[in-house]
C-alpha cells in the first residue's frame, strides 16, 4: 500500500502511510516504520525531494500511532499537534542508523540488533505491554562533501605547497600538500564541510605541453595514426628539460609504454623516468582511397588468419 499524502483539510491515513491494517500491534507498527523509514530516508535516496517529504510523513505517522493520546485524537478526526518542532528536519536529516539509534534508544553490546525485533509474543515488562511514545530525533544538518581543484607546478608538487582554503562559513584552513604528490591525488579534510562533511583537495599537476606528474615520474600521451603505429616512426616529445627525439618501434599497440630514462623529477639522488604511452587515433572521416586501403587490410588479415588455421590443422 503506497503512502498517502495529507490534505490541507484532514489528517492523512497514517495506517496507509505505513502500509498497515488499522489496529496493528506495536511490534508490527515498529517493523513497518523501520521498513518505510529505510525506504524513503534521504540518506539512502540521493536527497530526492519526493523521498524527503515521504520520509517526514512516515516519521509523523509513527509518532502519532505510537502515542496513545495523539492516536486517539487522530482517530476522532483531529489533526494531532506535532511533538516538538513543527518540522524536526528543517535543518537536515541524520544518518539512517543514527536516526534509529536515537529514536529507539541505543542497545548495549551483545543485545539483539535494533533492526531485529525480539519475540513479539514475549512481554518483557511485568505490568503488561507498554506502547512507547518517542520524541522525534534532534535535527542534524545534512552533510555534503565538497571538492576544490588545486593546480600545482611540478616543483610545487615535488616539494609540497601551502594551500589556503576559505570555507563557506568564512573559516580559513591552511593545508600543506605532501611531497612528491601526483596529478589526480585527492586530499581529504575531514569534517570541515557544512554539516560535518569532508572537503577534498583535487590536485592537478600538469604542464602546458601535456606532461602529467606523479611523484618523480612523468607521463605523456603520444597520439599516433594507425600507419605510424604499425610501421614505426620517429617523433619529438616534450620533457621537463626540453623536447627529445623518440623512436617508436613497429607494431606498437595502444597502451604500449616507452621509457625515457632519467627524464622525470629529481629528489636527492633519485631520478624519475618519463613514460610515453602510445594512443592510436583515427581521423573523423576516411576518403575513398583510405577506405579502399583499410578494406584491403581487412582482406589480408582474414587471409592470414585462414592460413594460420590451415597450418595448425596440418593441411
Amino acid at each position: 500500500m503506497s503512502p498517502v499524502s495529507p490534505t490541507p483539510h484532514a489528517p492523512p491515513d497514517y495506517w496507509a502511510v505505513l502500509g498497515l491494517d488499522p489496529g496493528a500491534d506495536p511490534a508490527s507498527l515498529k517493523r513497518a516504520f523501520r521498513a518505510q523509514a529505510r525506504r524513503y530516508h534521504p540518506d539512502l535516496n540521493g536527497n530526492d525531494p519526493v523521498a524527503e517529504e515521504r520520509f517526514k510523513l512516515v516519521n509523523e505517522a509513527y509518532a502519532v500511532l505510537s502515542d496513545p493520546r495523539r492516536r486517539t485524537a487522530w482517530e476522532r478526526g483531529d489533526h494531532p499537534t506535532p511533538a516538538g518542532p513543527v518540522d524536526p528536519f528543517a535543518s537536515g536529516f541524520p544518518r539512517f542508523e543514527d536516526y534509529l539509534a536515537e529514536l529507539f534508544g541505543q542497545r548495549s553490546r551483545g543485545a539483539p540488533s535494533d533492526l531485529e525485533d525480539p519475540d513479539p509474543d514475549v512481554d518483557p515488562s511485568p505490568g503488561g505491554p507498554v506502547t512507547p511514545s518517542p520524541a522525534p530525533p534532534a535535527p542534524v544538518q545534512a552533510s555534503a562533501d565538497l571538492e576544490t581543484l588545486v593546480d600545482l607546478t611540478p616543483e610545487q608538487a615535488l616539494q609540497g605547497e601551502r594551500v589556503e582554503l576559505t570555507l563557506t562559513d568564512g573559516t580559513v584552513v591552511e593545508v600543506w600538500t605532501p611531497p612528491m604528490a601526483g596529478d589526480g591525488w585527492r586530499l581529504r579534510l575531514e569534517g570541515v564541510a557544512p554539516g560535518g562533511g569532508d572537503h577534498f583537495l583535487h590536485l592537478r599537476v600538469r604542464t602546458e605541453d601535456g606532461l602529467r606528474i606523479d611523484g618523480l615520474r612523468v607521463h605523456f600521451p603520444l597520439e599516433l595514426s594507425p600507419a605510424e603505429a604499425a610501421l614505426g616512426c620517429q617523433v619529438v616529445v616534450p620533457t621537463l628539460r626540453g623536447p627529445v627525439k623518440l623512436t617508436v618501434p613497429p607494431c606498437s599497440s595502444s597502451g604500449r609504454l616507452l621509457r625515457l630514462r632519467g627524464r622525470g623529477l629529481r629528489w636527492g639522488e633519485q631520478r624519475g623516468d618519463q613514460l610515453v604511452e602510445v594512443k592510436i587515433v583515427l581521423p573523423e572521416r576516411l576518403d575513398d582511397a583510405e577506405t579502399a586501403l583499410y578494406s584491403r587490410l581487412l582482406e589480408l588479415a582474414d587471409e592470414a588468419l585462414q592460413q594460420r588455421e590451415s597450418d595448425a590443422m596440418g593441411l
